[in-house]
């Protein structure tokens, strides 16, 4: 607990990091669940390039498409915020692969189609659940401790999910394997996510409430450490277990499963750090306040 004023200011600074990414980026890279088009994913024979199928698709009308290739450099996303009615967009985009790529004999693998509105809808839905989430915690935390206990475990708990979503957004295309966006498997990370976290904090606290009753005498930073040292082996098997199966997945799991296994794999890794370094230390750092305080209040009654 010493040292939690500079992992105070490491996380502000990773905080503002990632923050800053997601406004030169132009926000969060939103699925097509909650934005709404069509998206299809083609298969060729060779990989073809990525500037050719750009070309394709402003001939046909669809300027402003996203490419990327998806896990293999055979496989193609394409996505644009084009509906029409029935598949006449994905038929539209078929016919097209198959007259500019005759060579490479273009496959459609999937084809998948969602309104602009329930993508609003979903979007929508998905912030409430992960805010309705960190809610129901504070609410559980503080009735089964403190208030203040509450506070410093979904402080801690959205210091998770702003450094995730800002760790996501900088490698987010960097490489095959980080082009990330937020859809459903993404918010069912981040909720786990949650669960996760809040579970090791309310261990740590546990512990703590327990040697609060032994060790009256003990000042209650010593008693945080003691208890953080007493619980850190059972913090470190259990996140890393769950860290090293998050890693196979994010290696081997496939396209469909590797923004989930990466917001885990790095959401793990802050979850145990914000354990000990956020919730733990706003618990002290209130606790210390509040006993300032009364020690200013109480003299300035004696010279009254």
């Amino acid at each position: 607990m010493g040292k939690r004023r500079q992992w105070y200011t490491i996380s502000l600074i990773g905080i503002a990091i990632g923050m800053l990414s997601i406004l030169i980026r132009g926000g969060l890279n939103y699925g097509l669940d909650f934005t709404g088009g069509t998206e299809l994913i083609a298969q060729f024979q060779t990989a073809p390039d990525l500037g050719d199928v750009r070309s394709m698709m402003d001939k046909i009308g669809f300027s402003k498409s996203e490419l990327k290739t998806y896990g293999a450099p055979n496989l193609v996303l394409i996505r644009t915020q084009a509906i029409g009615e029935g598949t006449s967009v994905g038929d539209t985009i078929r016919t097209a692969l198959q007259q500019t790529f005759p060579d490479k004999n273009p496959v459609i693998l999937q084809e998948q189609k969602i309104g602009a509105k329930v993508g609003s809808e979903m979007r929508r839905d998905a912030y409430m659940a992960v805010f309705f989430s960190l809610i129901a915690m504070l609410i559980y935390v503080g009735f089964r401790f403190k208030l203040v206990y509450g506070v410093g475990a979904v402080v801690a708990l959205f210091h998770d999910v702003l450094m995730t979503l800002g760790v996501i957004s900088l490698v987010n295309g960097l490489t095959p394997y980080t082009n990330f966006e937020i859809d459903q498997n993404m918010i069912a990370a981040f909720l786990t996510l949650v669960g996760l976290s809040v579970n090791d904090t309310v261990v740590i606290f546990d512990r703590m409430r327990e040697n609060q009753k032994i060790y009256r005498s003990m000042s209650l930073k010593d008693l945080m450490n003691k208890s953080l040292n007493e619980t850190l082996s059972r913090t470190i098997i259990t996140s890393g277990i769950i860290f090293i199966v998050t890693v196979v997945l994010f290696l081997f799991g496939g396209e469909v499963n590797r923004g989930f296994a990466f917001a885990m794999t790095f959401g793990i890794i802050t979850g145990t750090y914000s354990s000990i370094y956020i919730a733990s230390a706003i618990v002290l750092d209130y606790t210390n306040f509040k006993q300032r305080k009364s020690v200013v209040q109480q003299h300035a009654v004696e010279k009254a």
